[in-house]
């Protein structure tokens, strides 16, 4: 069975929870095992999570599950701009698949909760898909 790993941020805990659970029953309808589950304190960390369990030789994708809210400064904008070129690098660097189930940057708060099981999905499809 493929197997694959998820990083989740932990400061929306309570919504990435349930990110993850949508994760789990995609994974289930697409025939991928998780393995590893890491939580990490925010976005900034999720690349060196990912760069760890993508490199290794037991996991064949990745996806990664997170928020990034709009805040009053362009600070989220920069950090998830950086953290997603670090994400595409990391695919390019390893040949290997990494769903983004990151919601924003900029996300507003009514703009979370129905992207939740969307994003949570459509990262782990991406992984089945290029597989």
């Amino acid at each position: 069975m493929t197997k694959i790993a998820i990083v989740c941020g932990s400061y929306h805990k309570e919504e990435i929870e349930r990110m993850l659970d949508y994760s789990k029953d995609q994974a289930s309808i697409e025939k991928l095992e998780i393995t590893d589950v890491v939580w990490v304190p925010g976005a900034m960390e999720v690349p060196l999570a990912l760069s760890r369990l993508i490199t290794r030789n037991d996991i064949d994708g990745a996806a990664c599950l997170g928020i990034i809210e709009k805040g009053s400064t362009q600070h989220g904008l920069a950090m998830g701009q950086a953290v997603m070129q670090k994400i595409i690098e990391l695919q390019l660097e390893t040949g290997k698949p990494i769903g983004l189930g990151i919601i924003g940057p900029g996300a507003e708060p009514e703009h979370i909760e129905p992207r939740l099981e969307p994003h949570a999905r459509a990262a782990v499809s991406a992984i089945s898909t290029m597989l």
